[in-house]
């Protein structure tokens, strides 16, 4: 078509000349009108086909060109070839311009048909749907997964409200729940929202919908409506809800964990500062709980747990929050304590309570509670200071032997240092040597008051502290679990020592809850008696009642065997514990010790006192057990001792505490005056 073109603009190109040859001008300038208005048409007429305008106007215009210079007007030949060549700039614009729009519309429609594609697919396969709302915000199209969310058929959804679909039987009433109000104003307000979780009633079932939409605008920008995507997120909102209820909830009670109750104090601490208040916060620790555990195993004591939970949670009223930190831990959170009697009044609430007896398994189980309390922003300002007060005020509680309550002193911090620091100085004094042994005659009752044995007592010369008292070091220890290597040290030395002495003469060592129970106990005795060479029978083993309190099966399992080897064992302390005939029954003990306050409290008359000694001696004489007396000061109390009928007497009468040399002598004094 463009050589057609071509030939018919050389045709008229040509004939311009030669009609411009015979005609006259005002002929010539007629045939030119004529040639100049068909080259605009094919301009303007052929933009997409510039190659035909092009060889038209271009062979049209040369022969205009040479038609005026056969007439010798050169500047309109001039204006001709600029007018052509202007002509032929514009049909080529047209033309890429033409071409560019072509091609824009191509690739739009294309990417329509694959949208409406991908769209149809989305709603057959997706798991989400699709939905549409009019400017009434009224469905105006439903997809099929839409109206089956709904329950519904797509027909019977177009048309009806978006907000009363998913509002359910709130659409009557129009209390919605808070995501609903947020969605209404994001519908009202014509703004686009994104990942909206919004609750949903479909038939009275409660389902949680995702949604997220934009509004829609016509060719002249006004409104049309909304057109969104949604899903059902039921199942995740369910699972989130879990794993967020675990991790602020205890499993096995039920109550608030450490990081509830952490973040309720704060509260209270930040609303006390604001409204010049106080509050307070309480640790409670149960009492005797490791002994059922111990005996009755820990799914009992799980089921126990849970009854102490039950019963806090009943007692505790808007003003107190209680939660489990762990174990046998619970702590209460008061919001409000600017009342002075406050705590005091809930602590005597909450031992009141747990104290009652307990029916677990067809058990019943008595256990109390050990209370300390701190008072914030006084006693702490932070929820760490706080907590940390309320458990110095605890171990208080605690030391005190429980079922009480005390609230933070500020000595107590000093205390918690010192004990720090006694700690830290307790770990170094096995290597840097500054344990030694005293040891305390035991002698017979009667006749010649013959030294019968020694008990080994562990002394601390401290650098720093000089002598510390063994009531202040051996707790410490006991709680730094540095009271195992400790009494092995004690068991060895007192062996080694002990063959220093007649080979009649016994030494008694204590033996703490936790040495006895460690696994290698039996071993490192049977260790210590082989290395240093002392008989069995020359090592007596102090224990308390206690050990059976909280370690009662193994205990009785471990001073079995220790006593199959031939080391004897000596009960201390009897009648100030939890006295029971039953350890007398399961494990045969060679000695009992009368305790020394019964002792001081007979010399003084009373009548309890002597009651306990004289049934303490005459159930240990029908039992073959032998018995000592401790604490006996003077001549009167020794009377008193014989004439109950103790075997053995130990006190400061007979003897001081003494080192290793001075009870070494005590023998050859002996042997020099049976000599002489």
């Amino acid at each position: 078509m463009g050589k057609h073109s071509g030939i018919s603009g050389l045709i008229w190109g040509s004939a311009l000349p030669i009609l411009g040859t015979f005609g006259a001008m005002p002929q010539w300038l007629g045939i030119w009108s004529v040639c100049l208005a068909m080259m605009v048409y094919a301009s303007l007429m052929n933009p997409s086909l510039p190659i035909v305008a092009t060889a038209f106007i271009g062979a049209t215009s040369l022969g205009g060109v040479v038609g005026w210079v056969m007439h010798s007007e050169y500047y309109l030949a001039l204006a001709t070839v600029a007018l052509g060549t202007l002509m032929i700039f514009g049909v080529l614009r047209s033309a890429k311009a033409q071409i560019l729009y072509e091609f824009a519309s191509n690739v739009l429609q294309e990417k329509s048909e694959t949208v409406s594609l991908l769209l149809r697919e989305f709603e057959d396969s997706g798991a989400d749907w699709l939905w549409q709302t009019d400017t009434g915000r009224c469905i105006s199209h439903a997809s099929p997964r839409f109206a089956f969310a709904l329950e519904a058929e797509a027909k019977v959804v177009e048309g009806q409200p978006l907000l009363k679909l998913i509002a359910g039987d709130s659409w009557e009433t129009g209390r919605y729940p808070d995501e609903l109000h947020h969605l209404a104003d994001k519908l009202k307000r014509r703004e686009a929202f994104s990942n909206l979780i919004v609750p949903v009633t479909i038939n009275g079932k409660r389902r949680w919908w995702e949604l997220s939409a934009s509004p829609r605008q016509a060719d002249d920008g006004s409104f049309l409506g909304f057109r969104g995507v949604g899903s059902d997120v039921t199942e995740q909102r369910e699972s989130a809800e879990k794993i967020s209820h675990l991790a602020r909830f205890d499993t096995l009670t039920s109550l608030p964990n450490r990081l509830q109750l952490t973040e309720a104090l704060g509260q209270a601490l930040s609303d006390a500062d604001r409204w010049r208040r106080r509050c307070g916060f309480m640790m409670i620790d149960l009492d005797r709980f490791k002994a059922v555990n111990d005996t009755l195993g820990h799914p009992v004591g799980d089921r126990l747990l849970a009854q102490v939970a039950k019963r806090l949670k009943m007692i505790m009223s808007e003003n107190e929050l209680c939660g489990r930190l762990g174990g046998d831990e619970f702590a209460v959170v008061l919001k409000d304590a600017s009342d002075a009697n406050y705590v005091a009044q809930v602590s005597k609430r909450i031992i009141d309570t747990i104290s009652k007896p307990y029916e677990v398994d067809q058990n019943t189980l008595y256990i109390g509670a050990s209370i300390g309390s701190a008072v914030g922003p006084m006693d702490g300002r932070t929820v760490e200071l706080l907590m940390r007060s309320a458990d110095l005020a605890l171990y208080r509680s605690k030391e005190e032997g429980g079922n009480t309550h005390h609230s933070y002193q500020h000595k107590l911090h000093a205390n918690a240092e010192e004990r720090r620091v006694l700690e830290f100085e307790l770990r170094n004094a096995l290597e840097s040597n500054q344990f030694h042994l005293e040891y305390q005659p035991v002698v017979e009752a009667n006749g010649d008051h013959g030294v019968v044995g020694f008990e080994a007592l562990l002394r601390w010369n401290n650098p720093k502290f000089g002598n510390v008292s063994p009531a202040k070091f051996i707790p410490v220890a006991e709680d730094a679990r540095l009271i195992v290597p400790i009494g092995n040290w004690v068991l060895r030395q007192a062996c080694t020592d002990a063959m220093n002495w007649p080979s009649s003469i016994k030494v008694a060592v204590n033996v703490s809850v936790d040495q006895l129970t460690s696994p290698s106990f039996v071993e490192t005795v049977v260790q210590a008696l082989h290395d240093t060479g002392l008989p069995a029978w020359r090592l007596e083993l102090e224990v308390t009642e206690s050990i059976f309190v909280r370690d009662g099966g193994l205990a009785v399992q471990i001073l079995d065997r220790l006593r199959k080897l031939g080391i004897k064992l000596s009960l201390d302390d009897f009648g100030t514990g939890y006295s029971s005939l039953g350890y007398l029954s399961n494990i045969r003990f060679d000695t009992i010790k009368v305790d020394r306050s019964f002792v001081t409290g007979a010399s003084k008359g009373k009548a309890e006192c002597i009651a306990i000694i004289r049934a303490v001696v005459a159930m240990a004489d029908a039992l073959d057990i032998a018995t000592t007396a401790e604490g006996v000061e003077n001549e009167a109390e020794l009377a008193m001792i014989q004439q109950f009928g103790c075997d053995k007497i130990q006190g400061y009468y007979f003897g001081r505490p003494m080192v290793i040399n001075d009870a070494c002598a005590l023998f050859s004094d002996i042997q020099r005056s049976s000599v002489a």
